[in-house]
């Protein structure tokens, strides 16, 4: 029987036990010429490396395998992940390791802090595992880091990528008193896709969450993105974007699903550059203040960029 082993850190425990005795999926076929991408390894890119390592930090861009890793530690950008390196759940897509979360590090707000400051940041992405182990998802973690951040480089815009705190009353309030410039919190995929695709998640939830935030700050940009490529229907798109909006989103992503091993959710089908162009149009229309679809864009890609803007597109509506 097939394992998945953890060959980011060289050892050789399985990275996702409960993968480990699933049945092989099918290899996904050839990726088209528009998937690909630079491999890593520029001067830039080492040194974005070293401040990571020198601070003992953990990214999503290593952590889920991002294709974009070469581009954004090139350009000084990487996402961090707090909390650890390991998840709770086991999401039928994702790379991140499962199983028993170690404790908190109480030094990692200050850790990441120095590494945003050392990188001079103008815009910084902090995501993190799901820490259901935790009473309050981990909520107050993120405060903290939101915290330390601010206190080091104050004019450091934060967006944060966060788990459901699903059944943690009160964990987002905590979240979003910390006041990070961008919440995100991705919805992955169609809601007839969650039992197989995210099954630990509730998709009305999530939609629940996102209104919440507008509802308790207006001020908060929200956003969310999905994968495509696992099987949806283009109307289930169109009738998540209409639940987005109906939430006040501002802010939609749309990336195609990569299948990181056979133990996975395997790739149904490559979404064409022309399909993607087609979802952005329409989500423009439904109202977002910012779409980003193509088969490369991910939750953290561009992401300064891409808040400037969003604090354009805000300001040439209300004007």
């Amino acid at each position: 029987m097939a394992v998945v082993l953890d060959l980011l850190n060289r050892d050789n425990r399985p990275r996702h036990p409960e993968k480990a005795h699933r049945p092989d999926q099918p290899v996904q076929q050839r990726k088209p010429d528009w998937i690909r991408v630079k491999a890593p390894g520029s001067p830039k890119w080492a040194e974005t490396n070293k401040i990571v390592r020198e601070n003992k930090l953990v990214t999503v861009c290593e952590e889920a395998g991002c294709p974009n890793i070469g581009e954004c530690w090139e350009k000084k950008h990487a996402t961090f992940m707090i909390m650890g390196d390991t998840c709770t759940r086991a999401c039928a897509f994702c790379n991140v390791k499962t199983g028993l979360p170690q404790a908190l590090d109480l030094n990692e707000p200050e850790s990441v802090a120095k590494a945003v400051e050392k990188l001079g940041l103008e815009h910084v992405v902090i995501t993190s595992v799901d820490r259901d182990d935790l009473a309050d998802g981990g909520a107050q973690h993120f405060a903290d880091v939101i915290h330390a951040i601010r206190a080091r480089s104050p004019k450091t815009t934060i967006e944060i990528l966060t788990p459901d705190f699903l059944r943690k009353p009160g964990a987002l309030e905590v979240v979003v008193a910390a006041k990070p410039d961008v919440f995100n919190h991705n919805l992955e995929t169609v809601p007839s896709k969650y039992l197989k695709v995210r099954p630990g998640a509730r998709y009305f939830h999530s939609i629940r969450l996102l209104q919440r935030v507008k509802e308790l700050d207006p001020t908060i940009f929200t956003k969310s993105g999905i994968m495509v490529g696992l099987g949806e229907e283009r109307n289930e798109v169109l009738q998540l974007m209409d639940d987005l909006r109906s939430a006040e989103v501002d802010f939609m992503t749309i990336g195609q699903y990569l299948q990181p091993t056979r133990k996975h959710h395997p790739v149904i089908r490559f979404v064409t550059p022309d399909e993607f162009k087609a979802f952005e149009t329409t989500a423009y229309a439904k109202g977002f203040l910012l779409v980003s679809s193509t088969p490369l864009t991910r939750s953290s890609h561009h992401a300064g960029e891409d808040f400037a803007k969003l604090k354009a597109a805000r300001l040439a509506k209300l004007g």
